[in-house]
């Protein structure tokens, strides 16, 4: 069977570009439009992977990032962080919602800027999830 892996980005074309992308690389690719129906996903489906977007509408990634990764059925499931914000924003990000007093959670299995070419993007997730 082939692994699951869940696209969360609000952008249509990025979703179609990443699904199509995994799909062809032999993934079983799942998508959400945002934040919150990625939550519901990820819960209902425990995929082997999540792709996620940073800047999106109901629930942002940088929060969801947070909820997923101090979920105790969660946490175990590499997240890649596929985003237009640089990597250095959204560490700092985190950073700041732990000076607030929010637990402290580990650095994204990867952090891919768009655009990525997709040879990237699957080389990444084949060196995390084979």
């Amino acid at each position: 069977m082939a692994q699951k892996v869940l696209v969360i980005d609000d952008d249509p074309d990025v979703r179609y570009f990443s699904v199509s992308s995994l799909e062809e690389a032999g993934y079983s690719a799942l998508e959400a439009s945002d934040g919150a129906e990625g939550r519901e996903l990820a819960r209902a489906e425990m995929p082997d992977l999540i792709l996620l977007d940073v800047m999106m509408p109901r629930e942002s990634g940088i929060r969801l990032y947070r909820e997923l990764k101090t979920d105790d059925a969660l946490r175990h499931i590499p997240i890649v962080i596929l985003s237009g914000i640089a990597e250095k924003s959204f560490l700092r990000s985190q950073q700041a919602l732990e000076k607030e007093g929010q637990a402290a959670v580990p650095a994204p299995a990867a952090y891919l800027e768009k655009p990525v070419p997709a040879e990237t993007l699957i080389a990444v997730i084949q060196r995390i999830i084979g």
